[in-house]
């Protein structure tokens, strides 16, 4: 039977802008016998409530229409509930959605998601705010912010503000206590894994698994020219801790203080600046359902 699935959309998420995706999928619920909604988001923090009521009226699965952000939102707001997460990826990374191995296209991923597995998956929280893919300090934080302010999506867009952003960006001193583990040293890019990629396939922590009940921290502690590239490649392959060009901890907890207030993000989004980070992993605290 299909579960009953509520659609959280964000209208202005990817290709969604150019499709009429409510059409499309009624085209696929409405051949089955599923009992389905489609509510679209007005606003940022939106699809926090608009998740939190579906759970509260019983639907089985809740599933994210947009990118990470989207499915950020969304999974925020089932948290501590019996809803599962769906995923219909329509954004630009699609972190989450890869790691999970759902289809990127529309079609697919609408039949999949009508015949789910359901497991359940670990949740980071830096700060407060939950993440389910990636959370991060320094250099990826920084880009995620001058992205937000691009004006344009995509790919493409966040490859020219990347190549623009590391002529002009500074690390700042941090010292991380990992589980116990002390050090002090430059801070390029902090980046606590829980999922394998930033997304497009770009892979901080390659090993990392959504249900070890670990975080996978990657340390940049300073990025030239030479190690820029060698760390791109390596992202690309999905061979970063091999390659030697960044160091790897396993932890299920970790603070950090820094010299300087430094830029912060999670699971892609630009939160701001501050100074003292608590990091910390809720073990399978969310459902989901792929």
């Amino acid at each position: 039977m299909v579960p009953r699935t509520c659609f959280i959309l964000n209208p202005t998420a990817g290709p969604s802008r150019r499709r009429d995706v409510p059409a499309l999928i009624a085209r696929h619920f409405g051949t089955l016998v599923a009992d389905y909604e489609v509510r679209l988001t007005e606003c940022a923090g939106h699809a926090v409530e608009l998740a939190r009521a579906a759970a509260a009226e019983g639907f089985e699965v809740v599933a994210a229409v947009g990118g990470d952000g989207t499915v950020n939102e969304v999974g925020r707001g089932l948290l501590g509930t019996a809803a599962a997460l769906g995923i219909v990826p329509q954004g630009s990374g699609n972190g989450l959605a890869r790691h999970l191995g759902v289809p990127l296209s529309l079609a697919p991923a609408l039949r999949r998601l009508a015949a789910p597995t359901f497991s359940r998956m670990d949740v980071g929280v830096m700060n407060d705010h939950p993440f389910f893919c990636t959370a991060g300090l320094g250099f990826d934080a920084h880009v995620s912010q001058h992205f937000a302010q691009a004006g344009s999506r995509g790919l493409s867009t966040y490859l020219r503000v990347t190549l623009r952003e590391y002529r002009r960006y500074r690390p700042v001193r941090v010292r991380i206590d990992l589980n116990g583990q002390v050090e002090e040293t430059d801070c390029y890019v902090l980046a606590f894994a829980n999922a394998s990629q930033y997304g497009n396939n770009a892979y901080i922590a390659p090993l990392a698994d959504l249900r070890d009940g670990l975080l996978d921290v990657c340390l940049i502690d300073a990025l030239p020219a030479g190690r820029a590239f060698r760390v791109s490649l390596a992202m690309a392959l999905g061979n970063l801790p091999q390659s030697k060009a960044a160091e790897y901890f396993r932890v299920p907890r970790g603070r950090v203080l820094a010299e300087a207030p430094i830029g912060f993000h999670v699971d892609g989004d630009y939160l701001g600046h501050a100074t003292e980070f608590v990091v910390e992993l809720l073990p399978l605290a969310l459902a989901v359902a792929v």
